[in-house]
């Protein structure tokens, strides 16, 4: 029907059928909803499921194939795919490489030609996929455009160095993909290694490991002398088998793309990650907004190959541009349906103004009906450990048995780019409690279509996510911040005080909001009340240019303040 599970959800809604995404619904109800899309429906005898038939016809995402394919009887156990994640410094690459080095064939160890961003490795007769991804960020990017690549994550914690803020992150990041973690103690040949502090710290982040009660296996390893390696692929595949990850080989592949990039002599190269069916050489192929044609595949060795089984990592060469990673691949029947429905894509983008999956305060309601949403993530920063303490009390109580407040990040300090991000991927709100967003994460929030809340009264937020998980919630007003200014020199004008200033950045206009900011702390927060240049009023101001500003009812400003402008812009509802 070449048409979005969306417009079915609101064709259903109009007909007082309140059904989600997963649900089945009757011949009679279909066929309305057929007949109003402009189709004649007309009923078989029996109905193939055109998703895992392979008949040229509308086929699942991976993501979505990933979740059929445990009712798929012609289903085989495939190897797990495994991302390595933590922080900076505390042996990601090196234990990438010991894995790679003892693993890999002697005869093939000097014949990887090309790096392609994933590698398998065979223990015991089994297969295992790593991903070679630099660091939870860009795992993050390719779960907000959609794409669910891993199936256990790694994270690796230096034993003489313990929880850091980036391996908090890490494993926030895996726990909002809901993979299983397993801790990768690394570094305990160091001679100042603690591995039960460790554990302690990942006790107080709520990871229990078993030797605690908990679930989580927690491997002491180093990867620079080769010791614990072996025990590390063991529990991998005790996990993966726990798991049981499984994948139809005999349909059309379904993928998505680790990284791309353009070669210099055969043009744009991309690595896949097949997670559903057998890619073989000469498919035709749609990933994202491109359509190709398989021409030459390549595995993590370099060597030219005919076919991919599913868990394996391909650099193909085939595609008429470099596709973004996290770009969904799939096969389909020919050239020409690839052509139509990459150009349909390229439409849906273009259309989009906010990014799929983004969640809202105004819109939960709405979402939760169409049963786009079962839970409200949220990502939590605070000024105090103490303010975060009591916040996530409060949430723990909120909600009902089908909608759920999930909390998937808390930190302390300013909103970042990170948790931006995070969002993004998570279909998650941000909220600020006593603190503010650093410039680059409200840019990145804008671009990313992710909701940003900044409360200062607990009793205000609970109230705002009861109120929207009830729909109640009015539109609300977000700031929109319009520049700074610095102020030079102080004029004296009979009692009043004129700030004398040069616009850093942005603008600042006669009807704005503004802020006095001195070391950073807010001293006062009022109105402009007069804004000018030389002896004339002006109605605003732009960067590089020299102003007066007086501010309405303040009479304290020093030089050295910066005058920070800001605006209330209306949030409309669904906006």
């Amino acid at each position: 029907m070449q048409t979005t599970p969306n417009e079915i959800i609101r064709t259903l809604i109009k007909h007082s059928i309140f059904a989600n995404i997963n649900q089945v619904v009757e011949y009679e109800k279909a066929a309305l909803i057929a007949q109003d899309l402009g189709f004649e429906p007309s009923q078989t005898a029996a109905t193939n499921s055109s998703a895992t038939t392979g008949n040229g016809e509308r086929q699942l995402s991976a993501s979505e194939a990933m979740v059929n394919a445990r009712s798929d009887e012609q289903t085989i156990s495939v190897p797990p795919v495994v991302t390595i994640m933590g922080h900076v410094d505390h042996g990601k690459t090196s234990l990438l490489d010991t894995i790679r080095k003892t693993k890999v064939a002697d005869g093939e160890a000097g014949g990887i030609t090309q790096h392609i961003g994933a590698y398998q490795v065979e223990v015991n007769g089994k297969k295992i996929t790593f991903l070679d991804t630099p660091g939870h960020e860009a795992f993050t990017a390719m779960r907000a455009r959609g794409a669910q690549v891993a199936h256990i994550a790694i994270i690796v914690i230096a034993a003489d160095d313990g929880v850091m803020p980036q391996t908090r992150e890490a494993i926030d990041h895996a726990r909002a993909a809901k993979m299983p973690i397993i801790i990768a103690l690394n570094k305990i040949d160091r001679p100042n290694a603690n591995p039960d502090h460790v554990k302690q710290q990942l006790a107080d982040i709520g990871l229990l490991v078993e030797e605690y009660g908990g679930d989580t296996v927690c491997v002491p390893i180093s990867a620079k002398k080769n010791i614990g390696i072996d025990d590390l692929l063991d529990y991998i595949l005790l996990v993966a088998e726990l798991q049981d990850i499984r994948a139809n080989p005999n349909r059309p592949a379904t993928g998505v793309i680790i990284e791309a990039k353009l070669e210099k002599n055969s043009g744009p190269l991309a690595t896949v990650l097949v997670q559903q069916g057998t890619l073989k050489m000469g498919d035709n192929i749609l990933v994202g907004t491109t359509a190709g044609k398989v021409r030459a595949m390549f595995n993590d060795r370099g060597k030219r190959i005919q076919k991919a089984p599913p868990s394996t990592p391909v650099s193909i060469m085939g595609l008429p541009e470099v596709p973004q990673a996290g770009d969904q691949l799939e096969v389909v029947a020919d050239e020409r349906t690839a052509k139509q429905r990459a150009q349909q894509e390229a439409e849906k983008r273009r259309n989009e103004s906010a990014p799929l999956g983004q969640v809202s305060l105004d819109t939960l309601y709405t979402q939760m009906q169409e049963g786009k949403v079962k839970e409200l993530n949220v990502v939590l920063k605070s000024d105090v450990q103490g303010s975060a303490e009591a916040v996530k009390n409060a949430l723990s109580k909120i909600g009902e048995e089908n909608m759920k407040v999930r909390l998937i990040r808390e930190g302390i300090g300013n909103i970042s780019e990170t948790d931006v991000h995070l969002g993004a991927a998570s279909g998650a709100i941000v909220i600020g409690f006593n603190v503010k967003t650093d410039g680059a994460a409200q840019r990145e929030a804008q671009k990313e279509g992710v909701e940003i809340r900044y409360y200062d009264v607990i009793y205000k937020l609970i109230d705002d996510i009861q109120a929207a998980l009830a729909g109640m919630l009015e539109p609300t007003f977000q700031e929109v911040i319009e520049g700074h200014a610095e102020v030079v020199q102080i004029f004296k004008a009979g009692k009043t005080l004129i700030a004398g200033c040069r616009i850093t950045d942005g603008k600042i206009t006669r009807s704005s909001q503004a802020r006095v900011l001195r070391k950073d702390e807010k001293v006062y927060d009022g109105k402009i009340a007069s804004l000018r240049r030389g002896k004339d009023d002006v109605r605003e101001v732009l960067t590089g240019y020299e102003c007066g500003i007086l501010l309405e009812d303040y009479n304290e400003v020093e030089a050295g303040d910066i005058i920070e402008a800001y605006a209330q812009e209306r949030v409309k509802a669904g906006a």
